[in-house]
């Protein structure tokens, strides 16, 4: 019905019930007494008029009533009630007096026939006079009875094409239990989740409390997978609110929701101090982590961008993610370069001088680089020392380099030629005035090369998941914590810092893969998980700060730091300078004995590369 005939139907209608309501309530209480008084046909008029007034006013015929509501009930007892005032005030000094239990009869009459007519949209669209058609629905368990789980409740009763259909929830506010909400009965608390799906047949578990913190995230998942039913979960409710995203968009729990610990927030004024109308460049930006860097600081509006990296196709590709939505705040440059190629590094500092660099690009994959150890040593060592000097000399403010947790106590030759890596930013930082820092992560949930997507792609195939070792742990983060990060640190940097994310208890390798599996809707007996051995290089273990570096104290909530002791970089110089003429073994032999500090100092040391 269109707008102008739903407001002529709804004038013509009230019109009607507003002129003989007081007749007939009159004639209901006084039957034997004339009907058509001037009394009663002015109190009549009075009221018709006062009620298009008020109604105007309180926008009775501007609501949708399919959605209405406690809001749209008083707007009508609002409008009903100042009427009848007005009229009896216009009585009582027409006529010196108040047919008071007419007016009051009246009253109840509007308020049942005006809000009856109304409220039937909302009865109709409920369907609650008619019986809901869930054949080939899924039934669904909400957890969470407030706002959010009522809200998902509502809409997928009301929706005919939704897949699920509502049957129960679950609350831990035991004054709910045993009563309704909606029609739907709370049945208990989380203890009652694996009887209630077995009682009802449920295939899905709509976890439906937005706040809910991580950890307590977890045990609620923790207790879905002890079920056949596939866990579900509602995002922000300000966003349900906002009118961003509908029920249609609550997702599958994410190996990333279960990690048991708040994302660390940004002190965005101390990053848009340093980052807001600068130039800033990104190395290894078409990377997971590079990338995801990119993101974050165009966020705090840069005046320029410079996305360097090798490969074409990923730059490209991020460039034009980045155009399409910050093309209007920010100037994108992408740099197809090698890290590895000194001259290029320095031109290319010198064309743009940044004021921030953001080192990302490495290589990272640890049983490759124990077979190639010299392009670990090529990439992640000669590629950091050709940017930082390169930064150095073009007057950088700030350098911040991605680590990694394997460069502590490294058994690894990723591990150990980051250790290296991390030695020679320190040592620059103490002859230049560009301050240099160091962030480690643990393993980045869903980045190039990490278990998550390995295991998904194993999942896929059928089984098994190959995991090393039964009692292999990690510390795991997401790619924008660990992002998040690195723009902390740059905002912390006072320079030889190396910061580290306070990352809860690391997570056993196994426990995550039984995760995996049971989120993607299979069993670990349908899928298995397979024990292949250590690979060459990796612990049981990591650590993110050895005993020689750790600082108790926080920096930033969730944020340590530590001063890293120093190798002489003699040693490191030298091992670049003869690297090519070892064999791997030697060479993977040298990188440890350096980094463990086993090895004595030359006697003729070459001269380090001149910095500012």
């Amino acid at each position: 019905m269109s707008y102008q005939k739903r407001l002529v139907s709804l004038i013509f209608i009230d019109s009607i019930i507003v002129m003989t309501s007081i007749y007939m309530c009159n004639f209901i209480l006084m039957p034997s007494q004339t009907v058509f008084t001037p009394e009663l046909m002015v109190s009549s008029i009075s009221l018709l008029l006062c009620h298009f007034i008020f109604a105007y006013v309180y926008k009775l015929y501007k609501r949708v009533w399919q959605y209405s509501s406690v809001g749209e009930l008083l707007a009508i007892i609002r409008a009903i009630t100042v009427s009848i005032a007005v009229t009896s005030i216009l009585q009582l000094l027409l006529f010196q007096d108040v047919y008071v239990r007419v007016m009051a009869i009246t009253w109840m009459m509007h308020l049942i026939l005006i809000g009856g007519i109304r409220f039937s949209w909302r009865i109709m669209r409920d369907g609650v006079l008619t019986k809901p058609d869930i054949s080939g629905k899924k039934r669904a368990l909400i957890i969470g009875s407030g706002a959010a789980g009522t809200m998902i409740a509502r809409q997928l009763k009301q929706n005919p094409d939704a897949e699920l259909y509502p049957v129960a929830f679950i609350d831990d506010d035991c004054t709910k239990h045993k009563l309704e909400v909606l029609g739907l009965p709370v049945i208990g608390g989380q203890e009652s989740i694996e009887q209630a799906v077995r009682s009802l047949a449920i295939t899905n578990i709509i976890i439906a409390i937005p706040s809910l913190n991580k950890k307590a995230l977890s045990q609620i998942v923790e207790k879905c997978n002890k079920t056949k039913a596939k866990a579900q979960i509602v995002p922000m409710l300000e966003d349900l609110i906002s009118g961003k995203i509908t029920v249609s968009d609550v997702r599958d729990v994410q190996v990333e929701d279960l990690l048991g610990r708040e994302p660390v927030e940004l002190d965005t004024y101390s990053i848009a101090h340093y980052v807001t109308g600068n130039t800033i460049l990104v190395t290894g930006a078409g990377g997971s982590i590079g990338s995801e860097v990119c993101r974050q600081v165009s966020r705090f509006a840069p005046r320029r961008m410079i996305l360097l990296g090798h490969g074409e196709n990923s730059i490209y590709s991020v460039e034009m993610e980045l155009k399409s939505q910050n093309a209007n705040n920010v100037e994108y440059i992408a740099e197809i370069a090698d890290i590895q190629d000194r001259d290029k590094m320095f031109k290319i500092m010198e064309k743009h001088r940044p004021s921030v660099v953001f080192h990302a690009a490495a290589h990272k994959h640890v049983p490759l680089m124990e077979r190639n150890p010299e392009e670990a040593f090529k990439n992640n060592v000669l590629g950091t020392k050709n940017v930082a000097e390169a930064a150095s000399y073009s007057g950088v403010r700030t350098f911040v380099m991605i680590s990694t947790d394997k460069a502590v106590n490294p058994t690894s030759v990723m591990g150990a030629t980051k250790r290296l890596a991390e030695m020679i930013i320190q040592d620059l930082d103490r002859r230049s005035s560009t301050k240099f820092v160091a962030v480690r992560f643990g393993n980045v949930l869903g980045s190039r090369g990490s278990v998550i997507p390995l295991f998904k792609e194993q999942i896929l195939r059928g089984g098994p998941v190959t995991v090393t070792h039964p009692e292999m742990v990690r510390f795991f983060m997401t790619i924008p914590e660990a992002s998040r990060l690195v723009l902390q640190a740059g905002a912390l940097a006072q320079g030889g810092e190396i910061f580290v994310l306070d990352m809860g208890e690391p997570v056993k390798i196994t426990d995550l893969a039984r995760n995996l599996i049971r989120l993607s809707g299979y069993t670990e007996e349908e899928i298995g998980i397979e024990y292949t051995g250590m690979r060459p290089g990796e612990k049981l273990f990591e650590e993110l700060l050895n005993e020689n570096e750790v600082h108790n104290d926080h920096v930033y909530p969730k944020i340590y730091v530590g001063k890293a002791a120093m190798t002489p970089i003699i040693l490191i110089e030298t091992l670049i300078d003869q690297f090519q003429s070892f064999t791997s073994v030697e060479l993977r032999q040298e990188i440890m004995d350096i980094v463990y500090n086993r090895k004595s100092q030359p006697s003729q040391p070459k001269k380090f590369a001149a910095v500012n």
